[in-house]
């Protein structure tokens, strides 16, 4: 922080940014509904007091949700002309860049609290093993992080924020999905496609199992998004 010491005023206003207005609020409110909608059903509907369901669902509520808190990050900043306005101060553009990314990190986590009362709910009904709830709460950040710095490599390619939101969408579903393709791709490379899969590596965190490859692969992911994304803004300078 000593070496980007202007991340955290940047933080600070993005953050106010979503709380200040009620996108926040409506983001936050649909994602629960969506969730909770799933848990429930399966919670009284199935009787299975399970934590399961969520870590089953919110992968692909992210796929929408996502995009959507993303797509203003960069290109409203672009269209407004306040990116030039944050340029003209000593700030760097990997400052602009991870500022925003942690405003948006920290809406995602603060999306995903209060589904913690879920598993309040059902301890007193079983046995839980809190050890692949811990890990899926992990997997779902990691694997929500990711899908942010592509969400600001997209945004920081465009003015328009449709075109940020559905390039984030192709994106991030093309990851999602590369292992749900495996059946109609040469066995050769079943390998390659299946390790490129987001879900592949958060599924095996969701079991529970925090393996090395995984941790690195979610890491190298959302440091490589997060350096196209200051590309990205870097090349109005060019």
């Amino acid at each position: 922080m000593k070496a980007l010491p202007n991340i955290l005023p940047i933080y600070r206003r993005e953050l106010r940014s979503y709380f200040n207005s009620p996108v926040a609020y409506v983001v936050i409110i649909v994602f629960l509904a969506i969730v909770g909608w799933f848990f429930t059903s399966t919670l009284f509907l199935a009787n299975v007091a399970s934590m399961a369901t969520v870590f089953e669902v919110v992968p692909w509520i992210f796929l929408g949700f996502v995009p959507a808190i993303t797509m203003r990050l960069l290109a409203e900043e672009k269209k407004s002309g306040t990116i030039e306005l944050l340029t003209t101060k000593p700030i760097r553009d990997v400052e602009i860049v991870l500022g925003k990314f942690f405003a948006a990190w920290t809406l995602l986590a603060a999306s995903l609290a209060p589904t913690l009362i879920y598993l309040l709910t059902i301890i007193p009904l079983g046995d839980i093993d809190l050890g692949p709830v811990f890990a899926g709460y992990l997997g779902l950040l990691l694997m929500g992080g990711v899908y942010i710095g592509i969400g600001l490599f997209a945004s920081g390619l465009t003015e328009n924020q449709i075109v940020a939101f559905i390039t984030t969408l192709l994106v991030v579903l093309a990851l999602f999905l590369v292992d749900k393709m495996l059946i109609f791709m040469p066995e050769m490379f079943a390998t390659t496609l299946e390790f490129l899969s987001v879900d592949h590596h958060f599924s095996s965190i969701a079991r529970g199992v925090i393996d090395s490859r995984d941790i690195l692969y979610f890491a190298s992911l959302l440091g490589f998004s997060l350096l196209l994304a200051t590309i990205s803004l870097e090349r109005r300078k060019w």
